[in-house]
């Protein structure tokens, strides 16, 4: 049997090993559950990069570009940090260059895994029934903010791992503490993250609409993938 661990912050991935293991990179407040609406909606393609100069150049290039930064849209920029900014019919077919505080820049520090999926609840099934076509180890990588923990990727983390738990072993502590807050908070999750950091910091946006949006489960049949240096749509 395989092994899905987790990686609870991007600063500690080099104590994980990427080598023959598919990278799920999970950013749900809010770039990765921003990426799969995007998807599902008919975006051509998504290319995340870790600075804002990047993705600026790459605006200057002419793809529609995203930039965020502590929560808040880079002025300049064409897209924001909302999921409900994707579900927009002129974005069908385009090729986005996307930045984000968290999110893009574990993405970009995951390249060197078999394969880069991006999670969130909305697609939580459409990558568990992927992975287990996959012969594979999988980490999750949570994104966190700023190298810091936080809840919110964790809880992913812990879905993902119930909804593999037949399939694959959980066999490091990160995987099981993942699992157990899931189960515990699994019946509420809003209530649970109630007073987790960074629904704190989007409230104070008064966003709360993307915060209900983006912990609902199964959405969304759609696995974006990690091609070259470009996020593609993946069916399952």
């Amino acid at each position: 049997m395989n092994n899905l661990d987790v990686c609870l912050t991007p600063d500690l991935l080099h104590l994980h090993t990427v080598d023959n293991t598919i990278v799920v990179v999970a950013d749900v407040f809010r770039a990765t559950s921003c990426m799969v609406t995007a998807f599902a909606y008919g975006v051509g393609s998504i290319i995340p990069v870790a600075t804002v100069d990047e993705c600026r150049d790459l605006q200057q290039r002419g793809y529609l570009a995203a930039a965020e930064r502590n929560a808040r849209t880079v002025e300049g920029f064409d897209l924001d940090n909302s999921p409900f900014s994707y579900m927009d019919e002129r974005l069908q077919g385009a090729d986005i260059a996307m930045t984000t505080t968290n999110g893009t820049l574990a993405i970009t520090k995951s390249r060197a895994a078999v394969k880069v999926l991006v999670g969130s609840f909305l697609n939580l099934e459409a990558v568990a029934r992927y992975l287990r076509t996959q012969p594979y180890d999988v980490l999750v990588l949570c994104a966190g903010w700023k190298g810091r923990v936080n809840l919110e990727d964790t809880l992913f983390a812990g879905a993902l791992a119930d909804r593999l738990r037949d399939e694959y072993a959980l066999n490091e502590d990160g995987a099981l503490m993942a699992h157990r807050l899931y189960v515990d908070g699994k019946d509420n999750l809003i209530n649970y993250l109630a007073n987790a950091s960074h629904i704190r910091r989007l409230q104070r946006l008064g966003i709360q609409k993307d915060i209900a949006y983006c912990l609902q489960h199964d959405l969304y049949d759609v696995v974006p993938v990690l091609r070259g240096s470009a996020l593609v749509r993946m069916d399952v």
